[in-house]
């Protein structure tokens, strides 16, 4: 045998005998990472493992940083009566990492939740939810991406700001009296981070992001959310209610830069069987 098969067999088994121990490092990282952030977020709370009471989907590693979709799903038949009222996301390792604390009204059917969040690294991601009896829930994935905070915006900055705070409504299109439909709210918004740099100016674009938005069905609450720069550009929030009438329901939207923004659309169920 060559001594130079001799040296990559060497190497190989080397590598092979380190990978526990980086990994041991890393997962030893996120841990302690994990309990800074449950201090600072949740200082004095105790936080319990969700178990099957509550998912979160996330892809393992994002095609894209800067959009990756996260949906947040609870399971609550075996906690009879209880409901989730706040919902918090955190990106354990982006420089900021709550994406959002979301809480949720007299006229939202569940907790289920779905958005579009920033990745500046790989890292895990926690969903923290707070029951009706003020139990705290916590599952975790873990995402591979990097570079999601500083990559530039998909849009021509002049169309981005012609379009600034524009709104869009999906929904299904039958929606049945008394049965909870999902509706998906679009607002057109760089949503900024401050990381992102200009090649043109050669300097950092100022952070400039949805901070607050709230959504009420036919004037009763139904998801109100606190935002920051990890929430994606263009944030998407898909959200569930329950019509039982025809009704309005209405969002209203404030950025960084204190600019307010508002739309409507009337909702008009089927009757049921």
């Amino acid at each position: 045998m060559s001594p130079r098969i001799d040296r990559m067999i060497v190497l190989t088994l080397a590598a092979v005998l380190l990978l526990p121990a980086a990994s041991r490092a890393q997962d030893a990282e996120d841990l302690q990472r994990w309990d800074d952030l449950k201090a600072l977020y949740f200082p004095g709370k105790s936080i319990i493992d969700a178990g099957d009471l509550l998912s979160l989907e996330a892809p393992t590693r994002a095609e894209d940083a800067a959009l990756v979709p996260l949906a947040i799903t609870p399971h609550l038949a075996a906690a009879p009566g209880q409901l989730v009222e706040k919902l918090w996301l955190l990106v354990d390792a982006n420089p900021v990492p709550l994406v959002g604390q979301f809480r949720f009204g007299t006229a939202a059917a569940t907790g289920d939740l779905a958005i579009r969040v920033r990745v500046n690294d790989y890292t895990l991601i926690h969903a923290v939810a707070e029951l009706s009896d003020g139990r705290l829930l916590a599952t975790q994935r873990y995402v591979k991406a990097s570079g999601g905070c500083s990559a530039p915006a998909s849009k021509d900055p002049e169309a981005a700001m012609a379009r600034l705070g524009r709104m869009k409504l999906n929904l299904p299109e039958r929606l049945i009296s008394g049965e909870a439909v999902t509706a998906q709210l679009l607002i057109s918004h760089p949503n900024h981070t401050g990381m992102q740099f200009d090649q043109i100016t050669r300097s950092y674009v100022p952070a400039h992001n949805i901070r607050s938005i709230k959504i009420t069905w036919d004037g009763k609450p139904l998801l109100a959310v606190d935002a920051d720069i990890s929430l994606s550009e263009d944030p998407s929030i898909h959200f569930s209610f329950i019509p039982t009438a025809p009704g309005t329901l209405a969002v209203e939207a404030d950025d960084s830069k204190d600019n307010h923004f508002t739309a409507q659309w009337p909702v008009v169920p089927a009757p049921g069987s």
